[in-house]
């Protein structure tokens, strides 16, 4: 088998570690300082995509359906998304580091299909924290795959996403009927009962890393408004 190389690399904001990307034949793979394994690899986004089929699943044909994707990632989420919405949709990706987004632009964008290319894609750069405290209305639906889920691994600052403080902004962030889906490692009853808390209807789902094999990753889907999932 031959041996990863190394692509490029960045430095996170606020001494949060180096991200590196590398490849091999063609797969890719993005690892970060200090933490064991990888973050991500081309070969296991099964959990990704179903946190888009999920959370998108009442939006198929919705006119003008407004999305958002915290977090780039390897374009997988989001070219899950385009997939489900109709053409007439807008798909806003959150990405804290412009890197990750450049990544996508480039090889690792063959992965996904190249998602940055379809027209309906717009590109914040940016903490989606921040577009998510400052908007009020703003999607039909957001998709939140960040750091390792409510249980932060790799940034401190990612936990008020997951806090009550958090989940009240994107229930404002989020339209009448709108619907959070959230991409964890693995389960969090806590996590669960702020969901509740905050007014949403809430369900658990179990998805698989891979397609009939690999580990289970935990999708939480939260709706907002008065119909239940």
């Amino acid at each position: 088998m031959n041996k990863w190389i190394k692509l490029a690399a960045v430095e996170i904001p606020n001494n949060g570690g180096t991200l590196t990307l590398a490849r091999r034949d063609k797969e890719f793979s993005i690892r970060l300082s200090g933490i064991r394994g990888e973050l991500m690899n081309s070969r296991v986004h099964g959990s990704e995509e179903a946190l888009a089929e999920l959370g998108c699943a009442r939006l198929k044909t919705a006119a003008g359906a407004r999305v958002l994707v915290g977090g780039m990632g390897m374009g997988f989420t989001l070219a899950a998304a385009l997939r489900m919405l109709p053409a007439s949709a807008v798909v806003t990706v959150a990405e804290l580091i412009p890197a990750v987004v450049d990544w996508n632009r480039g090889p690792l964008g063959e992965c996904a299909g190249q998602p940055l290319q379809d027209s309906r894609t717009r590109v914040h750069i940016g903490d989606v924290a921040g577009l998510v405290a400052n908007a009020q209305n703003a999607f039909d639906a957001i998709l939140l795959d960040v750091d390792n889920g409510p249980e932060g691994l790799t940034r401190d600052d990612n936990q008020w996403l997951y806090s009550v403080a958090g989940l009240k902004a994107m229930q404002r962030a989020l339209g009448p009927e709108g619907m959070l889906a959230v991409w964890s490692a693995g389960p969090d009853p806590m996590f669960v009962i702020r969901l509740k808390k905050t007014g949403f209807h809430t369900s658990v789902r179990s998805v698989r890393a891979r397609p009939g094999k690999g580990s289970h990753h935990t999708i939480f889907l939260a709706k907002k408004g008065s119909a239940p999932l």
